[in-house]
């Protein structure tokens, strides 16, 4: 290889690079705009100085209260789970070679969901049993998914189509518990179902916020090996990744970081399928955009709920607002992908 070609190449990388700067900088600019939004509108406006007084620990009338116990959990929540969604969706697309892969089309997202119903309407369950159980059905989901979609050779559409399986079954239970369970605990049922940041409690993000901690940092630090996998499995051998430990370990987070952020906010609709995309169409190719895809789930939560809240006389939780954005993008991949013949 020429000197000549060698900077070309090495010039392309750094303009590359400082793509993924720039947009990566812009969407946690935007992401920061959107926390301090969260905490300074709702049906009073605060002056700047009352919500950091109340942040503080002041006591500051009225602020206080709305500042502290409604507003920062509910921002925190979309913040972590926001993340959580986008990296996992992001992580499964990229992983898998395919944008239909993604937990809320395979049927993760509809075992802890089905989990959590159960929990709430059945056991009467605290939400700390909710989270484990959560966790645990989304773990159970994804080996019953893999074991089904087993053949001769792994096939990403036969695992995708068992998936869509799955989560069919999964949602008529959803409906069954719906059905059978005391008619006092199906509203909070529902609106947990739609995916929604109303109610949330500083007492219950600390597994969230933990779970973040702990398996986002995962997935970044395999960010190439993710890359990789994306050329295929033999290519992936051939530059030296260990696939099957690779995977399992991408897995795990995902669906970890995924169970824990359904369990919290429920299912929001799309954010873990649309985060990836965005993100990939922002930064270019041939650099992990697992942070950016993170940050463009936090943009999509907060920004919906605070379209839920104010942009109609009804309030809105976040997951009609995030489903009213999705459901287009699905359609429009499903006749892309089936004119590419990839369907």
């Amino acid at each position: 290889m020429t000197n000549l070609a060698i900077e070309f190449i090495t010039a392309g990388r750094r303009r590359r690079h400082r793509r993924w700067v720039l947009i990566t900088s812009l969407l946690a600019a935007i992401s920061l705009a959107l926390c301090c939004a969260m905490l300074l509108l709702g049906n009073t406006i605060y002056p700047v100085s009352d919500v950091i007084r109340a942040l503080a620990g002041e006591q500051v009338p009225g602020a206080s209260f709305a500042v502290s116990t409604i507003r920062l959990p509910r921002m925190l929540a979309g913040l972590l789970a926001g993340f959580a969604f986008g990296i996992a969706g992001n992580t499964f697309q990229t992983m898998l070679r395919n944008p239909l892969a993604n937990p809320n089309v395979i049927g993760i997202t509809s075992g802890s969901s089905a989990a959590a119903v159960f929990c709430i309407l059945i056991l009467h369950a605290n939400p700390a049993v909710v989270s484990v159980a959560s966790v645990i059905a989304g773990l159970a989901t994804v080996m019953l998914i893999y074991v089904l979609s087993r053949g001769r050779t792994f096939s990403i559409g036969r695992l995708i189509l068992v998936g869509i399986g799955i989560q069919a079954m999964l949602d008529a239970v959803i409906s069954y518990l719906l059905l059978v369970g005391a008619q006092q605990d199906i509203p909070a049922a529902l609106r947990w179902l739609s995916g929604s940041l109303n109610g949330a409690q500083m007492h219950e993000l600390p597994p969230l916020a933990l779970t973040v901690l702990i398996f986002a940092p995962i997935i970044i630090v395999l960010g190439n090996h993710l890359g990789m996998l994306e050329l295929g499995e033999q290519a992936a051998s051939t530059l030296g990744v260990d696939t099957d430990k690779t995977r399992i370990a991408l897995i795990v987070s995902a669906v970890f970081l995924v169970a824990m952020a359904t369990a919290i906010t429920g299912p929001i609709a799309f954010v873990a399928f649309l985060s990836g995309p965005i993100a990939k169409r922002l930064v270019g190719v041939g650099l992990p955009n697992g942070i950016p895809a993170g940050l463009v789930g936090v943009i999509l939560v907060l920004a919906s709920d605070l379209i839920g809240q104010f942009a109609f006389e009804i309030r809105f939780p976040v997951g009609i607002i995030t489903g009213i954005l999705g459901a287009p993008y699905l359609i429009f991949l499903l006749i892309r992908m089936n004119r590419k013949g990839d369907l």
